[in-house]
């Protein structure tokens, strides 16, 4: 039992979840007797289904014999939403409320005797938090061998020495929407209120190799990020942005090399040298399989293209990271925290292992592997996850694959807000739950940050909630005074014992892998897709039953939904998109884009790296669904089993 108190109306609440609805206030101040409705929450990105939770929610606790609390029912605004409490047995019920015409001075004070609260603490993967750690929780701990200082191996505490004393984190919001001239001004924008980094999103047609023509794209061109055709709409969505400047991350995956091409052939008409291009490619189609479901190709040609980018960029690229291992997309899908950790860092492995087999030195492209992970709401799973994967990574690269490069061994990492946590319900809320995550990713010790904004469970972001997100980081690097030391969580009891603990489960994963033949089998035979099923299902429970709680959805609910402005995109996107492409596809030479097109089949054919003849295909103006479509002929596509 806990304690509520506003000024000196003191009140008990007994519940599963520990979260009282707002409505009670409204009752003990009008007298109305019915019970808010508790909304359920959909585990899904970009949207949190409104619903409601059954029986077991928060309830008001008047202990006063002679008050006998009311469970009236009626119509009432937002029932479709977050429906009124109906009934002891009704599963509609969120709460008790106290009875009609009850004065809340006439509630007695209680105080809890003893106990706690819960029958079970646990943190939003489902992990139990003891009461209390101490010495005997890290025992085993050794410092030099399980710290070190920053900077130095196993890069536990951070892996520069300065850390954000000596830099900051990359500030780098995603963004992408319409046609490239829309996405343009707002990286303009977001430049202009200090953003560090370009992070871009890709429409659904882009990402799956289709062209905004193709009669897959209707409808949805546009719509999840910007459209890209042609080179000619990469030239405008970086018109005006200096790329020898700034660094752009572009999350693309089954076509990445094509995209990679175009972004490389654009610097080279503003006179930018391959050579000083900073950014990242996100590259990473074994989680696609997982997680995603973005892939074209099957395993072995992704594999493929995914090698020869390595080797490419290594020698054409330098300051290029060839691949971005993604742990947000398993984590958006319903992954635990050490599942997050585990399967990514059981990917990025298969990546090493993979440019080890292709004839490259891991010492000449390791250097360049980059990460990309989730920080969800948990605020100390997360820190203890990300302190957990530069150990994990920085033994496994020095003692099982044999680098010799300190640089092999750092695991240098994106972040990025948990989409999942955010809510349609109170929208606003997602700020603080934003903030929350932020502060749990620089604890972490994360290179590059993206902070969700608060409309994003219903729609792309307006101008208003992303510089809302970006100044959330600001905020955070210029007052809170976090930046100022590095790694301050370092030898706590709790932080420590779950940073071991993560690193003992993720290697129990590590086994369960290997045992099942690798990554790759493990996909055909659905190990992960399962895992993250079974994980998403125990959390949804979680939530209904209370065990966990969503402010706003299963707790202080409200009955009026919250409004706030939304971006849309309107259909004339695509008829402009579409416009574009055929003034392009009737300038461009013909006989240029035959002739680079049965280039791109022969090397497919062939051995040799793919990288120089997309360049010169997307010089032709070459459409990306033109390539993508000769390599969907010579490679195949991947039919994805059925998983039960």
């Amino acid at each position: 039992m806990w304690f509520v108190r506003s000024g000196s109306l003191p009140f008990v609440a007994q519940a599963g979840s520990g979260c009282i609805s707002s409505e009670v206030w409204k009752r003990f101040s009008t007298g109305r007797s019915r019970g808010a409705g508790l909304a359920g929450t959909a585990r899904t990105r970009r949207a949190v289904r409104p619903g409601r939770r059954p029986g077991q929610g928060g309830r008001l606790v008047n202990e006063d014999p002679k008050v006998k609390p009311s469970r009236s029912c009626g119509p009432e605004r937002g029932v479709g939403r977050q429906g009124p409490a109906c009934g002891p047995d009704d599963p509609r019920r969120g709460g008790d409320a106290v009875g009609a015409g009850t004065s809340p001075t006439d509630i007695p004070e209680h105080r809890p005797k003893g106990g706690e609260r819960r029958s079970r603490f646990i943190t939003v993967s489902g992990r139990e938090i003891a009461p209390v750690y101490g010495p005997d929780d890290i025992a085993g701990l050794d410092y030099d061998r399980d710290l070190g200082r920053p900077g130095e191996f196993p890069y536990t505490r951070g892996i520069h020495k300065t850390m954000y004393r000596g830099r900051l984190w990359t500030m780098r919001q995603f963004s992408g929407f319409g046609t490239a001239e829309q996405s343009n001004e707002r990286y303009k924008y977001l430049l202009r209120h200090g953003q560090t980094g370009l992070s871009v999103a890709f429409d659904f047609p882009t990402l799956l190799g289709y062209d905004s023509d193709h009669e897959r794209a209707r409808g949805e061109v546009g719509r999840l990020g910007v459209a890209v055709d042609t080179l000619a709409d990469m030239e405008i969505l970086f018109k005006g942005i200096p790329l020898d400047r700034v660094s752009t991350s572009m999350t693309i995956n089954a076509p990445a090399a094509v995209i990679w091409a175009m972004y490389i052939a654009v610097a080279e008409k503003q006179g930018v040298p391959p050579e000083v291009l900073n950014g990242t490619i996100q590259n990473d189609i074994l989680k696609e399989y997982i997680a995603q479901k973005t892939f074209i190709f099957p395993p072995a040609p992704s594999m493929r293209l995914i090698t020869d980018t390595f080797a490419f960029g290594t020698e054409r690229v330098p300051k290029w990271n060839t691949i971005s291992i993604s742990g947000y997309h398993i984590r958006e899908a319903g992954a635990t925290a050490v599942q997050e950790l585990a399967f990514t860092l059981a990917d990025g492995f298969e990546y090493v292992r993979a440019g080890i087999e292709a004839g490259l030195d891991v010492d000449a492209f390791a250097p360049r592997l980059s990460f990309f992970f989730n920080s969800h709401i948990d605020f100390f799973e997360e820190i203890a996850k990300f302190r957990a994967a530069r150990r994990i990574w920085a033994r496994a690269m020095r003692e099982r694959f044999g680098a010799r490069n300190p640089r092999s061994w750092t695991l240098r990492f994106h972040t990025q807000t948990a989409g999942v946590s955010l809510t349609a319900q109170q929208p606003e809320n997602n700020i603080v739950r934003t903030a929350y995550e932020a502060l749990a990713a620089v604890l972490g010790g994360t290179q590059s940050l993206h902070t969700n904004s608060m409309d994003e469970a219903m729609a792309l972001p307006t101008e208003k909630a992303v510089k809302i997100a970006l100044r959330t980081q600001q905020i955070l690097a210029e007052e809170t005074g976090v930046a100022n030391t590095i790694d301050p969580l370092a030898g706590s009891y709790f932080v420590e014992s779950l940073t071991d603990r993560m690193e003992e489960e993720a290697q129990a994963y590590f086994d369960r892998i290997e045992a099942l033949g690798g990554v790759i089998a493990a996909i055909e035979k659905g190990f992960f897709q399962r895992e993250i099923a079974d994980a998403a299902y125990r959390f949804q429970r979680q939530v209904q039953s209370g065990e966990l709680s969503v402010v706003g959805v299963n707790c202080y609910v409200e009955s009026e939904p919250g409004r706030i402005e939304l971006l849309k995109i309107p259909p004339e996107v695509e008829k402009r998109q579409l416009e574009r492409l055929r003034e392009v596809k009737a300038r461009r030479d013909p006989g240029r884009v035959r002739a680079a097109l049965e280039a791109v089949r022969e090397r497919a054919r062939s051995k040799e790296n793919m990288m120089p003849v997309f360049l010169e295909a997307v010089k032709a103006y070459a459409t990306l669904g033109e390539i993508i479509g000769v390599l969907r002929e010579e490679f195949g596509e991947y039919q994805e089993p059925a998983i039960f």
